[in-house]
């Protein structure tokens, strides 16, 4: 309990959050366009689900590589 408190009260580790919130926010923009970018190419029937599975399978990667950078 006391490494908790030790690390909540640690500035280098809030800054080490805060700059992994901003570049998972930069990294999702940054796949949501370039995901439409790509899907604008393709009959319109196609689109929504091309957009939902591409932005999916981009969460789960980054999930799984910030679990395994643990």
């Amino acid at each position: 309990m006391d490494y908790l408190v030790a690390l909540a009260s640690d500035s280098g580790a809030w800054a080490a959050l805060a700059t992994l919130l901003v570049m998972e926010v930069v990294l999702g923009i940054d796949n949501l366009i370039f995901i439409s970018i790509l899907t604008n190419k393709l009959p319109e029937a196609h689109r929504a689900r091309t957009q939902r599975l591409g932005i999916g399978l981009a969460l789960v990667m980054r999930l799984g590589l910030l679990a395994r950078s643990r």
